[in-house]
């Protein structure tokens, strides 16, 4: 099923504190972003006599002088900030928007204690647990020591975080501007991430989980080694399902798009191939760091090549969880798996 399956009504996307109206009432913007996806989009709702605001963008001087410019020149204040996940070009402005706003911060609490722990590095969500997991996945020193360089990435993304929120759940219905907007959690990508979908609107804010072009990254934290999160990202999958097919898909990068069960589609067959490609390469034993080059055929960076590392990770699990692969595990060796006989 090929992208073309998708239509997007809007080709031009918004520039700096510009603004496009994508269904009345809920107006799109785009930040900058300072890597390879190089944009976050970011929603304003109309909400009565304010707005809300769906997600943040990092947490950089450029973004926040963005937001400085644009809360002066919308003509009404923003009321309520609903982040859909931890990722710090999502969180990454909400306390200091809070801040300037007076404005409440809304958020999962699986993505508020995560986003914590990473600040911290505490709770097994230090650089080193990181670094110690993809070394037992047999990631050489040398790209490990140029992980190790970066530092504490999130804290410069993110540097503040909220220590007051409104905690959102899964089925939790956000009245806004006399709107009704259900919270829909999704896994795999983060723990909680949560999706807003309004029927009256048409419109799903489907954050990370559901892009027009790029896939979604699947991780495995270090303080989870075993966890399925590929299961759990495509049973999540299954719970936009039974939207209606026509639903506006406003998503956090690319344009927004018409054929969400079309871009299901495709994602669960991007997956299927990922595996079906994994299992071909291991007619001999091999760690994920062998796999990388099988799966990713461009050069990686240090930031890429984390995103690499896990995703590989959380393939590797999925067909060990289902029993198409065994784990080999020796003293000193980096885990290796191979086809289950």
């Amino acid at each position: 099923m090929s992208a073309h399956a998708l239509t997007h009504p809007f080709t031009e996307a918004p520039v700096g504190i510009a603004r496009i109206e994508v269904v009345p009432g809920v107006f799109w913007l785009r930040f900058a972003l300072p890597w390879s996806l190089n944009h976050i989009n970011l929603w304003l709702l109309e909400d009565d006599e304010g707005y809300a605001v769906v997600d943040t963008g990092l947490g950089d001087p450029a973004s926040r002088g963005t937001w400085t410019a644009l809360i002066e020149a919308l003509e009404r204040p923003i009321r309520r900030i609903i982040v859909t996940h931890y990722h710090p070009d999502h969180l990454g402005n909400a306390e200091w928007l809070a801040g300037a706003t007076g404005a409440p911060v809304w958020l999962a609490m699986g993505e508020y204690l995560l986003a914590h722990a990473l600040h911290a590095q505490t709770s097994g969500f230090e650089s080193s647990a990181m670094l110690a997991h993809f070394r037992r996945h047999g990631l050489d020193d040398e790209r490990l020591v140029k992980m190790a360089a970066r530092g504490n990435v999130y804290a410069r993304g993110v540097p503040t975080l909220p220590v007051h929120y409104q905690r959102l759940l899964d089925g939790d219905v956000l009245v806004i501007g006399g709107r009704h907007w259900q919270a829909i959690a999704g896994h795999g990508h983060s723990p909680e991430h949560i999706s807003l979908y309004c029927a009256q609107a048409g419109a799903l804010i489907s954050g990370d989980m559901l892009l027009p072009r790029i896939t979604t990254n699947i991780n495995v934290p270090a303080a989870m080694p075993d966890e399925d999160s590929v299961g759990r990202f495509l049973a999540s999958l299954r719970r936009f399902e039974p939207l209606p097919a026509d639903t506006l898909v406003l998503p956090a990068h690319g344009l927004p798009f018409r054929g969400l069960h079309a871009r299901i589609g495709q994602l669960f067959a991007h997956h299927a191939e990922r595996d079906a490609t994994i299992l071909e390469a291991l007619r001999n034993p091999q760690s994920a760091a062998d796999l990388l080059q099988t799966l990713f055929l461009r050069e990686l960076d240090a930031h890429q090549l984390m995103f690499a590392m896990s995703e590989t990770i959380a393939h590797l699990n999925h067909l060990w969880h289902r029993g198409p692969l065994r784990r080999i595990e020796e003293a000193g060796e980096p885990v290796r798996y191979q086809i289950a006989k």
